[in-house]
């Protein structure tokens, strides 16, 4: 049957420690683990086993969107096992499925290895804090490990709006409402307009995928609400040239003012291949915005960011690369990781070259820790 098919790829998924189910018409069911895919050991599914192991776990309201538009994503627990992200979708006129497992612990900010400067922002009443990085690279866990935080700590009112909602937050000495674009809300544009009056404290946006959302969000970190959203953005300073870019011409310049005033941070973040332990450690890029940053995003001078990034290492500021080789030189990720996730890797090859001249392979015994944190469980 298909149900107790399901629940063995599921358990199967959770006991191997990986982070994504996949089932494809032609291929056994792969495992994403620490990054790589490995296929099962079991027959090589077919169209009608793809659409019975859909079926086995879709709302019908999804079954629904799968025959109108061709793909629905929806989460569902499993269990006290843990809970998946799904998105189901046809391709050459078949069902395929990308489960993601969701973690079903909640790590703390220094498990993850967030920059220390991180729960001082935290306690703001206000304002804008990005997290941003590319599909996978932990987002939804930082975002988590951020919002718990809050929970802990404060007596806040917080909002989530996800699609779907990945991690349960209970009421600690927070209250948290969560809202499923789709099922509680139609849209986030939607959810954020009606937010404000329901009486928030802090709003986290799953994402600011369109100009209305990140009006709206903006608006919100502007009136006194300390809002948490994510962008598929690299870097920190393409995180604030594309919010500015999504609005027309001649809003630009307001939108400058807008952002200056309002976001207080931006993390931006990659998870890489470990080397000398199996599993994944993020590698971060951070920049707390001070008066000297707000200044460049309100003149257009998004282009000298890096450097007010370097200059602001005692707030916790740290570029991307500086991380990655700091990781590199602490023997936790390889070379190879090292230039494939790196922002400028020229510059990091003649960083290489110069450092260890004659060798391919770099460090072979950890030479210096690297600073934020390993990162660990941000899969």
């Amino acid at each position: 049957m298909a149900e107790l098919h399901i629940d063995r790829l599921l358990e199967t998924c959770i006991k191997r420690g990986a982070s994504d189910l996949h089932l494809h018409v032609g291929l056994p069911p792969c495992l994403r683990l620490h990054g790589r895919l490995r296929q099962l050991e079991t027959k090589v599914l077919e169209p009608d086993d793809t659409v019975a192991l859909m079926k086995a776990i879709t709302p019908d309201r999804n079954q629904q969107e799968v025959q109108e538009e061709g793909g629905t994503d929806f989460g569902f627990s499993f269990g006290d096992a843990g809970r998946f992200r799904v998105s189901v979708f046809r391709q050459k006129g078949h069902i395929s499925m990308a489960l993601r497992l969701i973690p079903s612990k909640l790590f703390s900010i220094d498990e993850i290895g967030l920059p220390g400067i991180v729960p001082v922002l935290l306690r703001r009443p206000r304002g804008l804090f990005l997290v941003t990085g590319p599909t996978g690279s932990g987002k939804t866990t930082t975002l988590a490990t951020m919002v718990d935080y809050v929970n802990t700590n404060f007596d806040r009112h917080i909002i989530t709006i996800e699609d779907p909602i990945e991690f349960y937050h209970s009421h600690k000495k927070s209250m948290v409402t969560q809202r499923e674009v789709g099922q509680d809300v139609p849209s986030f544009s939607e959810a954020l307009r009606r937010v404000l009056r329901m009486d928030p404290d802090v709003i986290m946006v799953g994402e600011l995928r369109d100009l209305e959302t990140i009006e709206a969000a903006l608006t919100a970190a502007e009136t006194g609400h300390l809002v948490f959203g994510t962008l598929h953005t690299t870097g920190c300073q393409g995180t604030v040239n594309r919010i500015i870019d999504v609005f027309p011409v001649d809003q630009q310049e307001q939108i400058r003012t807008q952002l200056s005033v309002s976001l207080i941070a931006v993390l931006s973040q990659q998870l890489c291949r470990r080397i000398d332990k199996p599993g994944m450690v993020a590698a971060y890029e951070f920049m707390a915005v001070t008066a000297a940053i707000a200044n460049l995003v309100r003149e257009n001078k998004t282009f000298r960011i890096d450097s007010a990034i370097q200059v602001g290492k005692k707030y916790g500021m740290q570029l991307l690369d500086e991380h990655l080789w700091n990781l590199f030189v602490a023997n936790r990720i390889g070379r190879d990781e090292l230039m494939d996730k790196a922002r400028r890797p020229a510059e990091l090859q003649q960083k290489l070259d110069e450092a260890f001249p004659g060798q391919q392979q770099g460090p072979t015994l950890p030479m210096a820790d690297a600073e934020g944190g390993d990162g660990e469980g941000n899969n």
